[in-house]
C-alpha cells in the first residue's frame, strides 16, 4: 500500500513540476519529458505491469489535463511502461547507461507517435521541422533531467525495496 502511494506522490509531483517549474525552464520552448522518464524507469525497475500502470497514470493524467481525446497518451504511456518492463531482467542499479537508452528511446518514440497521430494524420506534413525543432531537444533536455532524477527515483525505489524485505521477514 505503501508503495501504490508513493508511486502516485511521484508521479504527481513529476506532473506539476513538468507543467509548472519546468515551462519556466524551458529551452527553446522544449520541456523535459518527466513523466516519460517516471514510466520508463517504474518499467525497467519494477516489471512490465508496474511500468504499464505508471505509464496508464502519467498519461491519463495529460489527457485530462491537456487533451480533448481521452486515452491517447494514456495508451502511449502505457505500452512505453510495458516495454520497458522487459528490460526489468538486465537492469543493474548501479549501471546507468541503460536507463539513459531507455529513456532516451522511449521518448523518441514517444515524440515520433504523437507527431505521426497528431500532426501527419491531419496532413500537417512537416517531420523533419518537428523532428529537428521538437523531438531531438525534447530528447536531449529529458537525457540531461533523467541523470538527476533517476537517482532520485531509485534512491526511493531501494528505500521501499528494503523496508519490504524487513517487514516480509517479520512474517517468516
Amino acid at each position: 500500500m505503501k508503495r501504490k502511494i508513493v508511486t502516485i506522490a511521484i508521479i504527481l509531483v513529476c506532473f506539476l513540476l513538468e507543467c509548472t517549474v519546468f515551462q519556466g525552464l524551458a529551452l527553446g520552448s522544449v520541456t523535459p519529458n518527466l513523466l516519460i522518464i517516471v514510466t520508463s524507469s517504474f518499467g525497467f525497475m519494477r516489471g512490465k505491469k508496474e511500468g504499464m500502470m505508471v505509464g496508464f497514470i502519467s498519461g491519463l493524467l495529460i489527457d485530462i489535463m491537456f487533451n480533448d481525446l481521452i486515452g491517447f497518451y494514456a495508451l502511449i504511456y502505457m505500452v512505453l511502461g510495458y516495454v520497458n518492463g522487459f528490460f526489468r531482467k538486465i537492469f543493474y542499479d548501479d549501471d546507468i547507461k541503460l536507463p539513459l537508452i531507455l529513456i532516451a528511446v522511449s521518448d523518441f518514440v514517444y515524440g515520433n507517435i504523437v507527431c505521426i497521430f497528431m500532426f501527419i494524420m491531419r496532413s500537417k506534413f512537416h517531420y523533419f521541422y518537428y523532428l529537428k525543432s521538437v523531438i531531438i531537444p525534447e530528447l536531449i533536455y529529458t537525457i540531461l533531467v533523467t541523470i538527476v532524477l533517476y537517482q532520485v527515483i531509485l534512491y526511493i525505489n531501494k528505500k521501499l525495496e528494503a523496508e519490504e524485505k524487513r517487514s516480509a521477514s517479520k512474517f517468516v
